[in-house]
């Protein structure tokens, strides 16, 4: 057997990144994203800096911004917010006016638990989603 057919290992790069430390949304009328982050979702204002809003997230800071230019004027990516009791959470959200276009649904079932999720927007149009992972009862 030759070892000259396995590959040599590849070295580890010097820089691995690992940890989001902020996520961008993109905001057109920031004092509504703020009032919706902040009031309808619940989430942890930090601090405004002009066009610039921050949310503690779990340890995941959220940036609101106003679209520097076009480059940067696109939805968000679809963030999804783990909470413990999704009919609850849903339940809440709507009282306060969210609209969901999907409500609370299976996704996927494994042995361990299955996945519920429910999709709705922001007050930017930005897609959000609310996800749980339900334990099977046997």
């Amino acid at each position: 057997m030759s070892t000259s057919a396995l590959p040599s290992p590849t070295p580890a790069p010097a820089l691995a990144l690992d940890a989001i430390g902020q996520i961008a949304i993109i905001a057109h009328d920031i004092d509504r994203a703020i009032a919706f982050y902040r009031d309808t979702l619940g989430i942890r204002f930090m601090f405004q800096a002009g066009t610039l809003a921050f949310f503690n997230c779990g340890g995941i800071r959220l940036m609101l911004t106003v679209p520097e230019n076009a480059e940067f004027d696109y939805p968000a990516s679809v963030l999804y917010y783990r909470v413990a009791d999704l009919d609850a959470a849903h339940e809440t959200l709507v009282s306060r006016g969210v609209t969901f276009f999907s409500p609370p649904h299976l996704i996927h079932k494994t042995p361990a638990y299955e996945l519920w999720m429910a999709f709705c927007r922001d007050s930017e149009g930005n897609p959000l989603a609310l996800m749980q992972e339900k334990g099977v009862v046997a």
